[in-house]
């Protein structure tokens, strides 16, 4: 019998983090396209330290985080490995923006000035310019984060101005559908979205879409980033 790949006492992280990287390369392959250009940030929120580094082990550097404490806890205990890439993505609350802005080498949801303003304010002079993406809520759901299509623009524009902040290019999660032809559609309209910022600002180069469910769609749209977390770390407690 196969093993369940939610089941990390049967499979370990390493075979897990394997299949992951096969599945990118399958997936670029199908769409054309060089599996080198497309990163894989591993999603280890609710996991434990121990689990990051079995990642670590086999070579994966890029994490992603959405708890600001839980995740300022693990990056303290790992900060010896300074290659390590730590990615925030989950909703940002204002009195929780200076954690954020001086733990972090990448926060990917950026969705209105207010944040963007308060991460630029408190990201330490000393440190390199924190890698932006404006998380754009694509599927227009009422209660998701990120901002409308419409206001893209206003607010890469203060972005670019902002001097401890770099504009990379845009995120979004888009609403879940059993249907890959919806997935597509959405992804597509956010390809669209980054390819119009990129005529603005040509050093953008990051398009993150695409999770464990939906992996192939958004490569097949042009992801250029996918998040993938149960499908390496198992089920989230």
């Amino acid at each position: 019998m196969t093993p369940q790949l939610t089941d990390k006492y049967m499979v370990t992280i390493a075979e897990r983090l394997t299949s992951a990287y096969a599945r990118i390369a399958e997936a670029a392959q199908n769409a054309q396209r060089n599996s080198n250009d497309i990163t894989l940030l591993a999603v280890s929120k609710t996991k434990p330290v121990s689990d990051i580094m079995a990642a670590y082990e086999q070579g994966q550097r890029q994490f992603g985080e959405s708890y600001v404490q839980e995740a300022v806890d693990k990056i303290a205990q790992l900060a010896t490995f300074s290659d390590i890439v730590w990615h925030f993505i989950g909703p940002i609350q204002s009195n929780k923006s200076a954690l954020v802005a001086a733990n972090f080498d990448w926060v990917q949801s950026v969705d209105r000035l207010k944040i963007a303003k308060r991460l630029n304010a408190q990201r330490p002079q000393e440190m390199p310019a924190l890698n932006i993406l404006i998380q754009v809520n694509i599927s227009a759901e009422d209660a998701k984060s990120g901002c409308a299509v419409e206001e893209i623009d206003q607010l890469a524009q203060f972005i670019s101005q902002c001097s401890q902040l770099k504009l990379r290019g845009l995120m979004a999660i888009p609403a879940k559908s059993d249907n890959a032809n919806t997935q597509i559609q959405y992804f597509e309209q956010l390809q669209t979205c980054f390819d119009k910022l990129q005529t603005q600002y040509p050093h953008i180069d990051t398009l993150s879409m695409g999770m464990s469910n939906d992996v192939e769609s958004a490569i097949a749209a042009g992801s250029t980033m996918v998040r993938i977390g149960t499908d390496i770390f198992g089920t989230r407690t």
